[in-house]
């Protein structure tokens, strides 16, 4: 059912809603171009009310299903259907991809593109209680709130695309489904496809514990698995004719540890040995080493890397072994753009946050004594809106394929309170309200900003110029670059390499 022709508090019957629809498009005849009618954001915010428990509904679903990256199969599958129903050309399998999509709406210019995310974690599976509680223990949960994310940002795409519909309004529509944000680089391979390059303006958005724009940030990373080859020997009877690998992996190891005193403190280097060896008194002839290297601009991680690639090269003449290098993942840093975030900061205020229930505050506040930290936020952040910053490269920050995206195409996202205040993504507490009616109300804030930005910007080409012109200054006598190698494919099965 279309649940934009039900009722609802500002119409008192279908007619009234189609007599007032059709008014309003008169009047943005004789506006476009401009900015939206009068009234646009209202009515698109009640559009979204009205479609917002299905949504919910769906964000519920995929929480369920819990998938990990590359193998989203069922997630990105009700995701296709759902937008199918409200009417998008839906385009499965992008980019060498089985659960990558673009579903589409309109033509022309402006393009504006929004990003759906709808993976998993391994081994944050997690009941909607307020204690560690999984619904099978060892098995995936959203613990970054992806099944709010995916849903989310259809819902905003939904709305939006009846507006378009109600008032006639030029241009063209995306939500582009992207896999495996979690370690697989989903985006990079689209990007690489060419899937974004009509593309105006990304919107995009992401689960967290307070409501902000993000314009720019997070941290360029570059993962790869180093493998050394060496003799195997026993290591008593006949060691010289041994090559240890797992010397090789020391070695490199303790050159990282080195390096670090010489490059940027905002740049973070970590590591695990996974495979060291199978007894101690067999010289190892396979060892590995798995490196994460991140930095917040990628220049500077590019030059990182070649150093620590020459570290690795050096661990290997040292101890007359071979190298290999596989698996290897890259994100970039997200280039900011200041006309995008003014608009968006604009719609974020407009919108406001939430009030929890009697209920939600009862969870939030036993959920809150799990964090073992000092100065828990108030649960009242819900409700507050942060004030616009400028990216600080000394803050804490994680890493996203959204960054290769930025590279290529001007981009803006959002934040929303969709954890309990103080909770920390990649955990068990936030799986559990992901899965809750807390993580659905900071997934309609979400939803409601990226739906009235994407109005704006498909009424006013001088906001859509503007992002352009900002993206060019921004980028000027830079390079996007991916340490990826061109030749790789999409890591299908990365979870279990």
């Amino acid at each position: 059912m279309d649940k934009s022709s039900q009722l609802s508090p500002l119409f008192s019957s279908k007619a009234g809603t189609l007599l007032w629809l059709a008014a309003t498009a008169v009047l943005f005849a004789a506006t476009a171009a401009a900015e939206p009618p009068a009234g646009a954001h209202a009515e698109l915010l009640q559009l979204l009310h009205e479609d917002a428990a299905q949504w919910r509904q769906v964000s519920k679903q995929i929480w369920d299903f819990a998938e990990l990256g590359y193998h989203e199969g069922k997630s990105s599958e009700l995701l296709q259907e759902q937008l199918k129903a409200a009417g998008f050309k839906v385009e499965a399998g992008v980019a060498n991809e089985p659960t990558a999509f673009i579903a589409s709406y309109g033509g022309g210019k402006p393009v504006v593109a929004i990003l759906g995310e709808f993976d998993a974690l391994p081994g944050l599976s997690q009941q909607t209680v307020p204690m560690r509680d999984p619904v099978k223990a060892g098995a995936p949960g959203h613990g970054c709130g992806h099944n709010l994310l995916g849903a989310g940002a259809a819902l905003a795409a939904v709305a939006l695309k009846q507006a378009m519909e109600a008032h006639h309004i030029a241009g063209t529509l995306r939500y582009y489904g992207t896999p495996a944000e979690e370690g697989g680089s989903g985006k990079v391979y689209m990007v690489r496809a060419g899937v974004f390059k009509d593309v105006d303006v990304v919107l995009h958005w992401h689960p967290g514990d307070s409501n902000a724009v993000s314009n720019g940030g997070e941290l360029a990373m570059v993962a790869a698995k180093f493998t050394f080859h060496g003799i195997a020997a026993h290591a008593a009877m006949a060691p010289a004719r041994g090559r240890s690998a797992l010397d090789a992996v020391m070695l490199m190891g303790n050159g990282v540890e080195f390096m670090r005193e010489h490059v940027p403190s905002n740049t973070r280097i970590h590591y695990i040995i996974s495979k060291g060896g199978v007894a101690p008194n067999v010289v190892p002839d396979l060892a590995q080493i798995d490196l994460i290297a991140r930095s917040p601009f990628n220049t500077t991680l590019k030059d990182v890397w070649e150093w620590i690639q020459n570290i690795a090269k050096g661990a290997t003449l040292m101890t007359s072994t071979t190298l290999d290098m596989s698996g290897i993942n890259s994100y970039a840093n997200i280039v900011p753009n200041d006309p995008l975030a003014a608009v968006a900061q604009k719609n974020l205020q407009e919108v406001g946050g939430y009030k929890m229930n009697p209920d939600e505050e009862k969870f939030a506040l036993e959920l809150q004594k799990t964090f073992k930290m000092d100065n828990v936020p108030s649960l009242e952040t819900t409700n507050e809106v942060e004030p616009l910053r400028k990216f600080d490269p000394n803050e804490p920050a994680a890493s996203t394929d959204v960054g290769d995206v930025s590279w290529n195409v001007p981009t803006v996202g959002f934040s929303t309170a969709t954890f309990v205040p103080g909770s920390a993504a990649h955990t068990w507490q936030a799986t559990a309200t992901a899965g809750m009616s807390i993580g659905q109300q900071g997934m309609i804030v979400a939803a409601k900003a990226i739906a009235l930005t994407g109005l704006d910007l498909l009424t006013d080409p001088d906001l859509v110029q503007a992002a352009r012109d900002d993206f060019k200054k921004q980028t000027a006598g830079k390079s996007y670059y991916t340490a990826i190698p061109a030749d790789q494919k999409p890591p299908l099965n990365y979870r279990s390499e």
